[in-house]
């Protein structure tokens, strides 16, 4: 069965019945076998206490609290601790999403740095892990998570190893080169780049420091090529998949509002690239996010 690693249950612009409408179609596809945990990511305050009654309400739910840059312009003291507050609750398993986004400057660029470096720094005070959005900022976001320590040895030395049956991860000091398979396990930073778009380059120098990346709808789309040689590239151990609902319907719906059960053609995708059996990619990427979460 499939987790969808980050969706919007709390979407600001869904109606009540909107919402029901989501959790219907959520619950359906459980019992029919297809899917079984989602991942509800806050984007501001407000929304992460949504995400976290969720939480609360629906046993395939967990969630993360935390303040999109879009949304930056918005924090203070006071609505950190709010998020602080939040993650303290033991189904609110991240701090997310956070991060740079330069494509809308919705807030005041500096008024996001700021508030993604102090988010990082509450993650790493609380030990937990990390939902990163970052769009037209790729190496400021990488910069940023690396000053900040979210790859430290300290940081990877908070959570357990993580599967490297491939490597992939052998010898990093060495030039981020690959290194033959024998590797049993690896250092996990439980950083997660949410939606993926980066090059297949920098999603390699991502996972050797000890990231996880999640890919979403776009890499259904006929001319997406970047984000299936990433696919291609990075191997099935360090990838999760997600609908980032109700946004980035895949093929065969875009133009459609997103669900939770749409992760299905995202998963399909990724068996097709792979050369793998969906079974197996449904299961390699449900375990991977189970254990980016902490589920147990």
């Amino acid at each position: 069965m499939l987790f969808d690693s980050h969706a919007h249950l709390n979407n600001a612009d869904m109606t009540p019945e909107d919402r029901q409408q989501m959790v219907q179609q959520i619950e359906e596809s459980i019992a029919a076998g297809m899917l079984d945990h989602v991942m509800d990511i806050g984007f501001d305050p407000a929304s992460s206490a949504m995400a976290a009654e969720h939480a609360r309400r629906y046993d395939w739910c967990n969630a993360a609290a935390g303040c999109h840059p879009h949304d930056a312009k918005i924090m203070d003291e006071e609505q950190l601790e709010k998020i602080r507050a939040l993650a303290a609750e033991p189904k609110v398993r991240a701090i997310g999403e956070i991060g740079l986004d330069f494509h809308y400057d919705l807030s005041d660029r500096d008024v996001q740095r700021e508030w993604f470096r102090r988010q990082i720094r509450l993650a790493n005070e609380l030990r937990m892990p990390i939902c990163i959005h970052a769009r037209e900022a790729d190496q400021e976001v990488m910069d940023i998570l690396i000053e900040e320590g979210a790859f430290s040895e300290e940081r990877r030395s908070w959570f357990p190893k993580r599967p490297d049956p491939t490597g992939f991860c052998k010898g990093r000091e060495a030039g981020w080169e690959p290194a033959p398979a024998g590797d049993a396990a690896t250092g996990d930073a439980r950083v997660l780049l949410h939606c993926f778009s980066g090059s297949a380059e920098l999603g390699k120098q991502y996972v050797r420091m000890g990231a996880t990346l999640s890919i979403a709808g776009p890499v259904t789309y006929k001319n997406n090529r970047k984000t299936v040689g990433v696919v291609r590239e990075i191997p099935i151990d360090f990838l999760l998949v997600e609908t980032d609902s109700p946004y980035l319907s895949p093929v065969p719906l875009r133009g459609r509002p997103n669900t939770p059960p749409n992760v299905e053609h995202t998963a399909r995708k990724i068996a097709e690239i792979k050369e793998m059996t969906f079974e197996d990619v449904a299961a390699k990427t449900r375990e991977n996010a189970m254990r980016f979460y902490g589920i147990l």
